[in-house]
C-alpha cells in the first residue's frame, strides 16, 4: 500500500500515517498520539473481490503489522461513516486488538433506510455491532489527546469527522483540494447538508490538517495518491467552493452527481458495514450469503 506519513506538530498533534488502497481510492489511517505511543484505526478497508465475492483482511493485516512495527498500542477502531465504496473492517481490527469499534450515532437512522432497501426489518443492531455510537459534539481520549465528534451529513446522513488537536479526519466530504468535494447522492445525503458541513469544517483554525477519505489518481500532473491539505488551503483553492455561493455549490454538486455511477461495491457493502464490518449471519450450510436488491437504484 502506498503510504506517507504527517509528523506531529507538538504536544496534542497527533502523527498521522496514511494508506491508501488502490483498489477502491479509500485511505485508511493511524493517528498517533506519541506521548503514549496509542493509536487510533480509522477506516480501515476489508478485502473485497466484487467478481467472486470473496472477501480477506490481508491489507488490515498489513495495517496491524506496521501497528506492531511501530511499537504502537490500538486504543479505538473508529470509521467516520458506514461506506459505500468499501467493507470495513472494524469487527475483525477489534476482535485482534480488543480495542472499542465506534462510528456515529445516526448510523442507526442510515439502518432504517436500508431495512427498507433489503427488505430485512430485522437486520442490522447497531448497538450491538459497533462499541460506541458517538453523538455530534462528545468528546473522547486517546492517550493524551482530547478527540471531539462533528456530525458531518451530506454524503450520508450520519457522517462524523474526528477532530484531534490540528488534525481532522474529514472522510468523504472534501476530496483533494486540487479535484473539489464528494458526491452527495446516496440515500440521506444532499448537496445542501453538504455544504453546510463543508463550512463547518472550514471553521477550523486555518493551519489544521484535513485528511480526506479517497483519492484516485491520476489529476492532472499528479499521478500518486494525495489526501492532506489545511483548511486554508482549501479555502482558497478548493475548485468546488473557492469563490462559490451555497448556491453554487448545491447547483455544481446535484450536476455532477447526477452523471455518477453507482459504486460497484455498494449493495454488498452496506449489508456488511451496518453490521460493523460482519457478513450476514451464516445460513444452514455454514455459509453467508449477500441479499441484492433488484431494480432498486
Amino acid at each position: 500500500m502506498f503510504h506517507r506519513k504527517s509528523p506531529s506538530t507538538g504536544p496534542g498533534s497527533p502523527t498521522v500515517h496514511g494508506f491508501h488502497d488502490k483498489a477502491t481510492g479509500s485511505v485508511q489511517y493511524v493517528a498517533v498520539d506519541e506521548a503514549t505511543r496509542t493509536c487510533a484505526l480509522i477506516d480501515v478497508v476489508q478485502d473485497f473481490d466484487p467478481k467472486n465475492a470473496a472477501t480477506g483482511f490481508e491489507s488490515a493485516g498489513e495495517i496491524l503489522a506496521f501497528v506492531e512495527r511501530e511499537g504502537l498500542e490500538v486504543a479505538w477502531v473508529l470509521d467516520t461513516h458506514p461506506h459505500a465504496d468499501h467493507l470495513m473492517a472494524s469487527a475483525w481490527l477489534a476482535g485482534r486488538t480488543g480495542a472499542p469499534n465506534a462510528i456515529g450515532a445516526k448510523v442507526a437512522d442510515i439502518a432504517a433506510l436500508w431495512r427498507d432497501y433489503y427488505n430485512l426489518p430485522e437486520a442490522f443492531d447497531v448497538k450491538r455491532d459497533f462499541t460506541r455510537l458517538f453523538a455530534d459534539g462528545e468528546t473522547f481520549r486517546l492517550g493524551e489527546m482530547d478527540v471531539r465528534v462533528m456530525l458531518s451529513p451530506g454524503h450520508t446522513l450520519g457522517s462524523i469527522t474526528y477532530v484531534m488537536g490540528d488534525a481532522a479526519f474529514v472522510h468523504d466530504t472534501f476530496m483533494h483540494v486540487d479535484v473539489g468535494t464528494s458526491r452527495a447522492d446516496f440515500p440521506g445525503g444532499t448537496a445542501a447538508d453538504l455544504w453546510d458541513s463543508l463550512q463547518a469544517i472550514l471553521a477550523l483554525p486555518d493551519e489544521t490538517r484535513l485528511f480526506i477519505g479517497h483519492d484516485y489518481p491520476p489529476v492532472d500532473d499528479r499521478e500518486d495518491p494525495a489526501w492532506e491539505a489545511t483548511v486554508a488551503a482549501h479555502r482558497a483553492g478548493n475548485p468546488h467552493l473557492a469563490g462559490k455561493s451555497r448556491e453554487e455549490y448545491i447547483a455544481l454538486r446535484q450536476e455532477r452527481d447526477a452523471t455518477l455511477p453507482l459504486p460497484e461495491r455498494m449493495l454488498h457493502a452496506l449489508q456488511v458495514n451496518l453490521r460493523g464490518g460482519r457478513l450476514p449471519e451464516p445460513e444452514a450450510d455454514g455459509h453467508s450469503y449477500f441479499k441484492i436488491p433488484a431494480n432498486r437504484f
